[in-house]
């Protein structure tokens, strides 16, 4: 084989594998079409300032039959779904701890085939407190119950690979400060070895002991000391 025809060969195979490793980007929208049943929603994502979300999970919950309907955005802030017509739809979008209500869409009944596009804007807060996860007593030993919601945190990375967290301990101020500002710290990277232990690139993950230096609440009860122990996730960059 010439030079040449080594050439286009090589360039031909580069032609393929770039066409392999786009489309499935875009299969989920074109491979969806609207019906006399069903509506095509084509749902965008951006940020207050106009950038597209990636990874964001939108959920369409039926006011009428109680199922959800749930797409995730693409790297240019779109997923499709389709969504049965005579139903209104609560609109939700995935936070790190939990779903955030967004509004109501109505999507009526008509012969005609329905195909519209939906927009979602929004910035979600940098700072996210931890629900549900649990140390030992005056330990960074996680508790089993906490892995719900690290395995949530996981996936949310997994979903927006360009997002890097700082996971931020906090204590009440029971015992020394330095000892909570320790125990604080080893807790912080509790979380985030358990974040790299499932796939997380240590890059993305910050871990630093604030002790007791940030209380969100009096320590003068049990209730307010609580809050205070805390761990939070903040963002970044994403």
């Amino acid at each position: 084989m010439n030079t040449t025809v080594k050439s286009q060969s090589y360039l031909l195979l580069i032609t393929i594998l770039s066409l392999f490793i786009t489309l499935p980007s875009f299969l989920g929208s074109q491979d969806l079409k609207p019906t006399e049943k069903e509506a095509l929603v084509n749902v965008i994502v951006i940020s207050k300032n106009g950038t597209p979300r990636e990874g964001e999970i939108i959920s369409f919950n039926s006011v009428k039959t109680k199922n959800i309907f749930s797409c995730t955005t693409n790297r240019d802030g779109k997923c499709s779904l389709l969504l049965p017509k005579g139903d209104k739809y609560d609109v939700k979008y995935k936070s790190i701890s939990e779903q955030v209500s967004y509004k109501q869409i109505d999507v009526p009944v008509g012969e005609s085939k329905l195909t519209f596009t939906y927009t979602l804007k929004y910035d979600p807060p940098k700072v996210y407190t931890l629900k549900n996860v649990f140390f030992d007593t005056g330990r960074a030993t996680l508790r089993k119950e906490s892995s719900g919601s690290l395995d949530e945190l996981v996936e949310v990375m997994k979903l927006k690979p360009r997002l890097t967290i700082e996971i931020a301990g906090h204590t009440d101020n029971i015992g020394s400060a330095e000892s909570n500002r320790v125990l604080s710290n080893d807790r912080a990277n509790a979380v985030r070895d358990y974040l790299i232990r499932h796939g997380i690139s240590e890059k993305r993950v910050m871990a630093k002991g604030y002790g007791e230096t940030q209380p969100v609440a009096s320590n003068d009860t049990d209730d307010g000391r609580q809050e205070n122990r805390r761990t939070e996730v903040r963002i970044i960059s994403e």
